[in-house]
């Protein structure tokens, strides 16, 4: 048992030296910043803190850091999680002069690609803390600590792996797999900066929203978040960006293999761009003469925020605090329900995931057509993931129903706790399934003087939506199991060793 945990804080301390080198990016900027050199203290700090932890592995006699199997893979995930993220507070706490609790709320929501903020004016931030916060999204909604390891320790990290909810195997070799969706991300990101340049951005928010886009995240340079550029252009390129952060790394693997009959053979994306698109058609219509003076410029803001909703980005171009918004019930109801959902399975997006819808309604389509067959029909449903071919059958249903069921239930207690708070319903309920779902869309509930209750409420619907629930109830439910039979053992030697007196 204690060599298990060995293991697995020696595995803990290699992704500490591959942060202690991902925390010192915001330092580069001071080439064209030199101003920022005051501000690189909280970074250098973080660092060399980090970087200690890591010689603290070589203390761990472990011979060799075998493979990290399943259930020390989700230990390993719950337990790296809470210690980045309370290093990453760091320089949010003494650059951003926030509280502790405050400067959690915002590592975590960065870490986690949320993107609410308690900052309430970004542009009085350090341009290093501003990086930063676009960084944490771009590198937590990826998973590039568990990317990284999987290319240096290979199928050894197989249950580290899996824990952080990588299923995207897109070859055999996960060292190769790792490779390919970095290289992936990175292409995205530079040729996504180019096209925000053109749009009418600046180099650094061009590449901030980049980063913040395709890792889903949400955070802004502005206060007015991509809504204070006012630009039609720069609103279409962020689109993209979007649903290319909500695209599985499977789909685009197969997309850039050209192995088209696969992309249009999945169904989420499908599933995707018609839940956004379609919801976005009916809603524009529903509010031309009410909010709107005509449908080009309804469509224009609704698909915006109908998109940054089920891409679980963030991105807002109208003030969804405004009392006007928050009164259009259908608009925040269907937000909502697009929050929830979430992206694509695989993608930096969080959510039931749009996988998990396709497979209950395949489940659900197979269950009508099956009771009109004849009896006795042998049927068989294959759909695709990525270039993958699932067998549709009780394990993917199971598990695609227990996500959904724990969704709901963390929905509605988060929903009630916040209500107890004095929030109104609906308020509080966008609010947390913002959190929880990984949004960063806020209704105002969201706000540096907001109770510490409802703020770790907050929080602690970030953290397990992340990870889907699963992961956080498997670390907890092993540590529980491995005290218990260690208390059974000492109760034990205690028993024998007054028998032998």
């Amino acid at each position: 048992m204690l060599r298990s945990y060995l293991k697995v804080y020696k595995v803990f301390t290699l992704v500490m030296f591959q942060y202690a080198l991902l925390v010192l990016v915001p330092v580069v900027f001071c080439i064209f910043y030199p101003e920022e050199v005051k501000n690189t203290y909280p970074f250098l700090l973080t660092s060399m803190i980090s970087f200690i932890i890591y010689l603290s592995g070589f203390l761990v006699r472990v011979e060799d850091v075998e493979t990290i199997y399943y259930r020390e893979g989700a230990v390993l995930t719950v337990f790296t999680w809470i210690i980045i993220s309370l290093l990453s507070a760091i320089p949010h706490k003494l650059l951003g002069n926030l509280t502790f609790s405050q400067a959690v709320f915002e590592s975590v929501s960065g870490l986690t690609g949320t993107g609410l903020t308690i900052f309430t004016d970004v542009t009085k931030l350090s341009k290093l803390l501003l990086f930063w916060r676009s960084f944490t999204q771009y590198v937590g909604s990826a998973g590039f600590a568990v990317l990284m390891l999987g290319m240096v320790l290979g199928p050894r990290a197989l249950g580290f792996y899996k824990s952080e909810g990588r299923s995207d195997n897109l070859v055999p070799n996960i060292r190769r797999s790792a490779q390919l969706i970095i290289e992936i991300y990175l292409a995205y990101t530079v040729a996504g900066t180019v096209a925000l340049r053109i749009a009418g951005m600046n180099w650094f928010e061009a590449l901030n929203h980049t980063m913040t886009a395709l890792g889903t995240g949400g955070f802004s340079t502005r206060n007015g978040s991509i809504g204070e550029f006012n630009s039609l252009s720069i609103e279409i390129v962020t689109i993209f960006l979007m649903i290319i952060g909500a695209t599985g790394f499977g789909v685009h693997y197969a997309f850039w293999k050209g192995n088209f009959k696969a992309v249009l053979r999945n169904g989420e994306p499908w599933l995707l761009i018609s839940s956004s698109f379609g919801t976005a058609i009916i809603l524009s219509v529903y509010s031309v003469g009410k909010y709107f003076k005509d449908f080009k410029e309804a469509l224009r803001y609704v698909l915006f925020q109908t998109v940054s909703a089920i891409s679980g980005t963030g991105f807002q171009t109208l003030p969804l605090n405004e009392t006007k918004w928050i009164a259009f019930s259908p608009f925040m109801f269907v937000l909502i329900i697009l929050m929830i959902s979430g992206g694509m399975m695989d993608s930096t997006s969080s959510g039931i995931k749009q996988f998990r819808l396709w497979v209950v309604i395949n489940t659900l389509y197979d269950s009508v057509k099956s009771f009109l067959l004849p009896r006795n029909t042998v049927k068989k449903r294959i759909i695709f993931k990525g270039e993958q071919q699932i067998i549709l059958g009780d394990e993917n249903i199971r598990e695609a129903l227990v996500v959904i069921s724990l969704y709901l239930t963390s929905f509605v207690i988060g929903s009630f706790i916040l209500m107890l708070h004095g929030y109104g319903a609906l308020n509080s309920m966008f609010e947390f399934a913002s959190a929880m779902d990984g949004v960063g869309l806020s209704c105002g509930i969201t706000s540096p003087n907001m109770p510490l209750t409802a703020m770790w409420t907050l929080i602690i619907g970030m953290f397990t939506g992340r990870f889907e629930f699963l992961i956080v109830i498997y670390a907890i439910a092993k540590l529980v199991n491995d005290i218990n039979k260690k208390v059974d053992e000492l109760r034990l030697t205690k028993v024998m060793n007054s028998k032998l007196r």
